[in-house]
């Protein structure tokens, strides 16, 4: 299994095969210049909330690839409204746990707000925690530090996506604070250095981690992690 990051939060695993897409913002983020949407046919696509830069490329994947899309019920009625097929779509809540081919995927709770890029409703924000094979993984999406994440440590969690940009979402004190709530210990950073508000020292961020006993593994855009 291995994951590729795309930049901003846009990660997408290989799950042995099954091809599963998060947060797709690619075509607009001028640090992602480099990738072809193009070529990213992925099986399913998961939203943590629908703000622009979560959701921008997620119409024009889908239709390339046919991609099931998952979401929190009032984000996946907004897909709904990008004409993606209603059979094509997931909707689920907190608590829910879809059981899928690759493996077993729970909605649990993101501290964020949400709309979609019109400025509408769309629910709260969510975070992910993805079951496959003896690997457990979590997807955090946006979110501020929150005691919930304290729910996911006997999970003995593989490994972590955490925002570590600060401003619209944590930044790299309280993603270490959240890595040790989750106890987790391998966190992989994401939503930094896109705009300047998030743009952050790298070097100092891996040495706050690496002070800790955790590893922060910043990849380069379209870059891989073997999970």
């Amino acid at each position: 299994m291995k994951a590729t990051y795309y930049g901003q939060s846009c990660v997408e695993f290989d799950f042995n095969g099954t091809k599963v897409l998060l947060d797709p913002f690619i075509s607009y983020n001028p640090l992602a210049k480099e990738i072809d949407i193009d070529r990213i046919k992925p099986d399913y696509i998961f939203l943590s909330h629908a703000h622009q830069d979560h959701v921008a490329d997620m119409a024009h994947i889908q239709k390339n690839s046919n991609a099931t899309v998952a979401a929190i019920v009032e984000t996946a009625a907004w897909v709904k409204n990008q004409g993606v097929a209603e059979d094509k779509i997931i909707d689920f809540n907190f608590g829910g746990t879809l059981e899928l081919p690759f493996g077993k995927v729970k909605m649990v709770y993101a501290l964020h707000t949400n709309s979609t890029p019109e400025g509408n409703y769309a629910g709260v924000a969510v975070g992910f925690v993805f079951f496959v094979g003896d690997k457990k993984i979590y997807f955090a999406g946006d979110t501020a530090l929150t005691m919930e994440m304290k729910l996911l440590a006997d999970l003995e969690l593989d490994w972590a996506f955490l925002p570590i940009g600060g401003h619209y979402t944590m930044d790299v004190e309280d993603a270490l604070k959240a890595a040790n709530f989750i106890n987790c210990k391998n966190v992989i950073g994401v939503h930094y250095n896109t705009f300047p508000p998030i743009s952050i020292d790298t070097e100092a961020a891996s040495a706050i981690f690496s002070a800790q006993g955790k590893k922060l593994y910043l990849p380069l855009i379209g870059g891989d992690i073997l999970l």
